[in-house]
């Protein structure tokens, strides 16, 4: 648990970092190799890289001693950490409602990871479950990218996010897989097909979220990435691993208002952290109504 919100805080600070970056790329670079590489020539989007690798490795650690449907929905408190980074990075105060939303997304954490009482699962599964887990994600992701096509840099952003956060959850998968076989030694760690799947995953899951965060602010991209994530992660834990939770009807009840609980509470601290930020962007371009910037 320890690593996973460690995990967390690097990866709030990479989103700040990183999205920073990739506002500052042309729109026509959206979705292709050359927005990498322009990025990678960016020092504020190469710290935020780092502090990313740094929060993987945490997210490794922990996946690979603890059940997928705890560790995912603790990175969500990555929102937590952004919240009081982006405000000092702004320069300004968090306001009432920012804490009531950060209480409302740790108590829909509490909340969930209490009653249902995740139970570990299987470090693999069968092939023939891998396929079918693999080739759902990739067609959802696909029809996301479809969705995100035209001039709504709203849309756009909140559908790469998602694409990005899909592909991300089975990433989670694979990460778990592929640490439990690093535990078994060099060998069968580059014998087996989930390391090279996992790269590729997390490359395409990595252009996704950069785009995402290249189409506007963050209250679009980030809230919907961090709540695909986790969830999508979730399921795959539960369906695919086995690692079973609470699936009593009351249980089950409680678990689905503490997730919709959570929900709400990233979308707003997002919405509060990015949104102002974006807001004093603007603010600091326009000169004053009925005249040209």
């Amino acid at each position: 648990m320890v690593c996973a919100l460690g995990s967390s805080l690097m990866y709030a600070l990479a989103s700040v970092l990183q999205h920073k970056g990739a506002r500052d790329q042309p729109d026509d670079q959206s979705l292709k190799l050359g927005l990498m590489v322009r990025l990678i020539r960016h020092p504020v989007w190469l710290a935020g890289t780092a502090c990313d690798g740094a929060g993987y490795v945490l997210q490794f650690v922990a996946l690979g001693h603890g059940p997928i449907v705890v560790v995912q929905p603790l990175l969500v408190c990555g929102l937590l950490f952004a919240l009081p980074i982006g405000a000092a990075w702004a320069g300004r105060r968090l306001g009432r409602g920012d804490w009531i939303a950060a209480l409302v997304v740790c108590a829909g954490l509490a909340v969930f990871l209490t009653v249902a009482n995740p139970a570990a699962g299987y470090a693999d599964t069968t092939s023939s479950n891998w396929v079918a887990l693999l080739v759902s994600v990739t067609v959802v992701a696909v029809a996301l990218i479809a969705v995100a096509r035209g001039p709504n840099p709203r849309r756009r952003g909140m559908a790469l996010a998602g694409a990005a956060g899909v592909v991300y959850g089975a990433a989670a998968a694979l990460t778990k897989t592929t640490s439990h076989l690093l535990d078994r030694g060099l060998g069968p760690l580059f014998t087996h097909w989930q390391p090279y799947v996992l790269v590729a995953f997390g490359a395409g899951g990595m252009l996704l979220a950069q785009s995402a965060f290249q189409a506007g602010a963050l209250d679009v991209s980030l809230p919907t990435m961090s709540v695909t994530d986790p969830v999508v992660s979730v399921a795959i834990g539960a369906f695919v691993l086995g690692e079973a939770i609470s699936n009593g009807p009351a249980a089950v009840a409680v678990e689905v208002v503490a997730l919709v609980a959570m929900c709400v509470g990233v979308y707003v601290l997002a919405r509060s952290e990015a949104g102002a930020d974006h807001r004093t962007a603007q603010a600091g371009t326009a000169g004053p109504p009925g005249t040209a910037p």
